[in-house]
């Protein structure tokens, strides 16, 4: 049984920067899409990155591309969304996700592909 386990959300002001880290145990495979989204209150839940933990192929959602970054160690069984330039949209519950490495591709943003969540890390920016 796989199991997420996300940290280092906290309240920035606009511009500001966050690193939120998502710890996995549980890992039977070595390839995973693994991915980070987000769902702000009374709006759906969307992808904002994801990446193919084999083939270190990375997708981003417009909205975030140039801004936030994913990236993993394998060695730590951790991935991790480095977000810049933060704006008050980006506030949100942010959370980490496993799915079968085909998802990542055209379907890395539906969040009905991914069998396995974290229990989300608050984000929240000031202006």
């Amino acid at each position: 049984q796989v199991q997420l386990v996300e940290s280092g959300g906290g309240s920035v002001q606009a511009g500001g920067s966050l690193t939120l880290s998502c710890a996995a145990s549980g890992v039977t495979y070595v390839t995973y899409c693994m991915g980070w989204f987000r769902q702000a209150p009374g709006k759906e839940r969307e992808g904002v990155a994801a990446v193919n933990t084999g083939l270190g192929s990375t997708y981003y959602a417009g909205a975030v591309k140039g801004r936030f970054a994913i990236r993993q160690d394998n060695a730590k069984k951790t991935l991790y969304l480095q977000m810049n330039s933060l704006k008050p949209e980006d506030t949100a519950m942010y959370y980490c996700a496993a799915a079968d490495p085909r998802v990542c591709g055209t379907s890395w943003s539906a969040h009905y592909q991914y069998n396995y969540w974290g229990q989300g890390t608050q984000v929240t920016v000031s202006s």
